[in-house]
């Protein structure tokens, strides 16, 4: 069976997806061929004896810079017609929910996964259909990023999440943070859950929490109710 989604991702580090590939809800959606991982050593594409990815940068500076060659000859093989290439770096577009969704939508996402002082820009100019970054800051290790991707965006794959309806009111979507969660018990070291929780109404409940969304995002991030 064809899954709906399939990650392939290119890395210096393949083995830091290992875990995280196989717990929670991602490993119950690669069971349930929701979704296809897979995560590849890009020294498989490198040349030479020592099969070297990376060398130092013309015009002088620190650290290192990912070759040309080895990207160039993995996304060859690996993409075909439906395929969407990822770079993942700290200056390309901001990964929210709204850029899930779309992701959501695709058939392959091929994700490059930067090291070091991050790959050629050559690689960037000719192979890449999407830059994303997971923050304003910087990671040793790109394949962390994918991680969150793959994450992010395998949520919206439809039959992923238990209850579709948990993407409903989750934070970020229709630009409002989420609204406060209680469980049992109904009273905790004197705390009490709110009475509207406990009412039966849902008429009421709804109202509540709306409020509380619109509260919560007001406090936290009004720059989102700018958008």
């Amino acid at each position: 069976m064809k899954p709906i989604l399939r990650f392939d991702v290119l890395s210096l580090f393949p083995k830091t997806l290992e875990g995280f590939v196989g717990e929670s809800i991602i490993a119950r959606a690669i069971d349930n061929c929701l979704v296809e991982i897979n995560s590849l050593d890009l020294r498989r594409w490198a040349e030479g004896k020592h099969r070297e990815t990376d060398d130092r940068p013309f015009g002088g500076g620190a650290g290192m810079v990912m070759k040309a060659e080895p990207i160039f000859s993995a996304v060859e093989e690996i993409s075909n017609e439906s395929t969407t290439v990822i770079y993942m770096a700290p200056d390309g577009q901001k990964l929210d929910t709204p850029l899930c969704k779309e992701l959501a939508l695709e058939e392959h996402i091929l994700v490059i996964s930067g090291h070091y002082e991050g790959v050629d820009q050559r690689v960037r100019d000719q192979i890449i259909t999407k830059e994303v970054s997971v923050g304003d800051y910087v990671l040793t290790n790109g394949t962390l990023g994918a991680s969150v991707l793959i994450d992010a965006v395998s949520r919206h794959v439809p039959g992923v999440l238990g209850d579709e309806d948990s993407l409903r009111d989750e934070s970020f979507e229709d630009q409002l943070l989420a609204y406060p969660q209680y469980t049992r018990p109904a009273v905790f070291r004197g705390m009490k859950v709110p009475d509207v929780l406990l009412s039966g109404n849902h008429s009421q409940i709804s109202k509540w929490r709306e409020a509380k969304r619109l509260e919560k995002t007001k406090r936290l991030r009004p720059d989102l109710l700018k958008n």
